[in-house]
């Protein structure tokens, strides 16, 4: 029944899309509009997935299926794909809402706060910003690959604050002023992280930055929360320096601040140097060895994200603690991206990334932090080796193809340790 319900559910969603497809010819529907519209019936569909389905396992097979059928749309523009990308602007939005669904599952344990709320923003504010900002923007604000309106983004505002005031008013058994001001903070966090994505990578980070500042702040006292607030306001503050000192885009800057205050705001300080050195070590190179990519900027955030959230999920969902391994990956691609600067630069980063590595991976928590901190020294090698031997093959997907390699060895090592052997 579980198996036949999820392969119902993917008709249902291709049905969705033909539907959309259909009225859209006939009306004459913008791309836009199509595009939005199969994205409030897939959200509100997967705020259902709880309810539908007694275990886990159905949803991530029926999310396995979505991603293939995502793909054949992807080849389809001209009949049902082009309810998705008949857009101008390249999206990866389809992929990461599908990943965001499961990745929110799994973190959120059924949760109804931490699955419901993200989820609602991602589908109603949304959709509900790019909506009135098409149609009423005036007045626009300039990201990295494109422009955003100053009106999209009130919009969203105001619906997250309404999302978020309604579910946690239904879901807390008392409610005062800390909720109002976690609802607002909701909203704040929520608009900017829509407002500085990109490619459609707002369907990750919303959802799972919304998650990771409810699960952390949900049971908050009025005098944290609102020094959270104060200490979010003030990294605000410091972005037009930040970008002045590094030579950056506000945008960026504001980028990485926020990855900064998500890291932050679920591990110690000290797990959030390796990743650091991810960023410095792309700042340090980018001149010295251009990429080819369009914004190579963004791009080594959406690794770092990709790595923090991967690991993330992987530890909650296997069980034990993960986060030397993330750090050995974070050493790995900031390995690699040291490499492509000059050779006598790449071996000192090489020994200073080691260094750190036999500093901060044993702080991670790791009862077997000995072993790590070796293969750690060998994935900085192995990245510096390969990269150094194979530049050319990193002018274009760098920051992918980094991500990568970086991944493999802690991977393996992982699963071994997983599976008992060490």
């Amino acid at each position: 029944m579980q198996i036949g319900l999820a392969l119902g559910s993917v008709f249902v969603l291709i049905g969705l899309i033909a539907s959309v497809r259909f009225v859209a010819q006939r009306q004459s529907w913008p791309a836009e509009l199509q595009r939005k519209l199969v994205h409030i019936g897939t959200g509100l569909y997967a705020l259902a997935l709880p309810w539908l389905f007694a275990e886990d396992w159905p949803i991530y097979l029926l999310l396995g299926l979505a991603l293939i059928v995502m793909t054949g749309l992807r080849f389809a523009k001209a009949g049902l794909g082009g309810a998705l990308h008949g857009v101008e602007r390249t999206s990866y939005g389809d992929y990461l809402l599908a990943i965001a669904i499961g990745a929110v599952l799994l973190l959120s344990e059924r949760d109804m706060l931490l699955y419901t709320l993200p989820l609602a923003v991602l589908t109603l504010s949304d959709a509900a910003a790019a909506l009135a900002g098409s149609t009423y923007g005036r007045r626009f604000y300039i990201v990295e690959d494109g422009k955003k309106s100053f009106e999209g983004s009130a919009i969203f505002f105001l619906v997250t604050l309404v999302i978020a005031m309604s579910v946690l008013i239904l879901t807390h058994a008392e409610t005062g002023p800390e909720t109002l001001v976690l609802a607002v903070l909701v909203a704040v966090f929520g608009t900017q992280f829509e407002a500085d994505s990109w490619r459609g990578f707002d369907n990750l980070f919303l959802p799972l930055g919304l998650l990771i500042i409810l699960a952390m702040h949900r049971h908050s006292a009025l005098d944290t929360l609102l020094a959270l607030a104060l200490i979010y306001v003030t990294a605000l503050l410091m972005v037009p320096v930040l970008s002045r000192f590094l030579g950056i885009t506000a945008h960026v800057a504001r980028v990485y601040l926020v990855a900064f205050f998500l890291i932050l705001s679920i591990t110690e300080w000290s797990n959030a140097v390796l990743p650091a050195c991810v960023l410095a070590a792309h700042l340090a190179t980018r001149k010295l060895a251009p990429s080819q990519d369009p914004f190579p900027e963004l791009d080594a955030v959406a690794g770092l994200a990709l790595i923090s959230f991967g690991w993330l999920a992987l530890g909650f969902a296997t069980g034990p603690n993960a986060l030397g391994f993330y750090a050995m990956t974070c050493a790995g691609l900031a390995a690699g991206l040291t490499a492509l600067g000059p050779r006598f630069g790449a071996v000192m980063a090489g020994a200073s990334l080691v260094a750190a590595c036999a500093i901060f991976v044993p702080l991670s928590g790791e009862a077997v932090g000995a072993h790590l901190v070796a293969l750690s020294a060998c994935n900085v090698a192995l990245m510096i080796a390969v990269v150094r031997l194979r530049a050319e093959a990193f002018l274009r997907l760098r920051v992918l193809k980094l991500t990568v390699l970086s991944a493999i060895i802690p991977l393996v090592a992982y699963g071994v340790q997983f599976g008992g052997i060490i």
